[in-house]
Formats: C-alpha cells, sequence, structure tokens
C-alpha cells in the first residue's frame, strides 16, 4: 500500500467513525437507563419499611442498586472507550492497514 489516502478510503474510514459514534450513543443511552432504573430503586429504598419484611426488602433493593450502580458506570466507562475508539477510526485513516 502507498500509503496516500484515496477518497473511497476517507469516506470508508468516516462511515465507519459514524457507526462507532452510534455505537457509542447507545451505550450512553443503555447508561441513562441504568441510571433511571438506579433513581428509581433509590426512591423505593428510602421508604419507611418498619416490619422485619420490610427492613429486608430495603436490604435485598440496596444490594439490587449496588448492582445497578455498577452496571452503569460500566456502561459509562464503555461508552467513553467506545467514542475514544470512533475518534481513533478517524485519525488512523491515513495509516496502512486501516
Amino acid at each position: 500500500m502507498s500509503g496516500t489516502l484515496t477518497a473511497a478510503d476517507a469516506a470508508a474510514c468516516a462511515s465507519r467513525s459514524y457507526e462507532v459514534q452510534q455505537l457509542a450513543a447507545r451505550v450512553a443511552s443503555c447508561a441513562e437507563q441504568a441510571g433511571a432504573a438506579l433513581a428509581a430503586l433509590s426512591r423505593m429504598e428510602l421508604q419507611g419499611w418498619q416490619s422485619p419484611a420490610g427492613r429486608a426488602y430495603r436490604t435485598t433493593l440496596s444490594l439490587q442498586a449496588a448492582a445497578v450502580r455498577r452496571g452503569r458506570d460500566g456502561l459509562q466507562d464503555a461508552a467513553a472507550v467506545v467514542l475514544r475508539h470512533a475518534q481513533n477510526v478517524t485519525l488512523s485513516s491515513g495509516r496502512p492497514g486501516y
């Protein structure tokens, strides 16, 4: 490969970058939805559970909220990494093999 970037190569790279950006947006949307679920769990957790069963339920909600929080954080991290990859796809368009 001569290292010369053709118009077709540039268009293909731009298309790939756009597709990866769309993927990043979908992952970010999933993170937002997980955040909304976390907020709903938190609201339920704050209710005044007085009975032993109610306290056990609140404990279960806390455990679930922690799991959702970890999932949301992972999705946020993933969205950032995918977006960074989209930028790298654009930057690498001039290198052979891309």
